[in-house]
């Protein structure tokens, strides 16, 4: 049996942005603190990670059905696909 690799359908949407900035934005309003950061890739939303308690990346794709993040940590460069729910590697 051969296993293809499955493939990200939402690298289109892709773009060049600029982050919002240097935290989570929504925690940062609450006063509230996060464990990683993660950059939307379609609009550049600062929002922490599954791992925080507030999971702002997450609810900011379930409200803008925004794909592809990557993280916002220093050294790190990985990307992760909500819908596809695989790791991707976006230009």
């Amino acid at each position: 049996m051969v296993r293809t690799r499955q493939q990200c359908t939402h690298l289109d949407t892709v773009r060049a942005v600029t982050p919002s900035g240097d935290g989570c934005q929504e925690c940062l309003a609450m006063g509230d603190s996060w464990v990683h950061l993660r950059l939307c890739r379609t609009c550049g939303h600062v929002g922490c990670c599954d791992d925080s308690k507030n999971r702002h990346a997450r609810k900011h794709f379930l409200k803008a059905h925004h794909a592809i993040i990557s993280s916002f940590e220093p050294g790190e460069d990985w990307s992760w696909c909500f819908v596809d729910e695989i790791e991707v590697f976006p230009t």
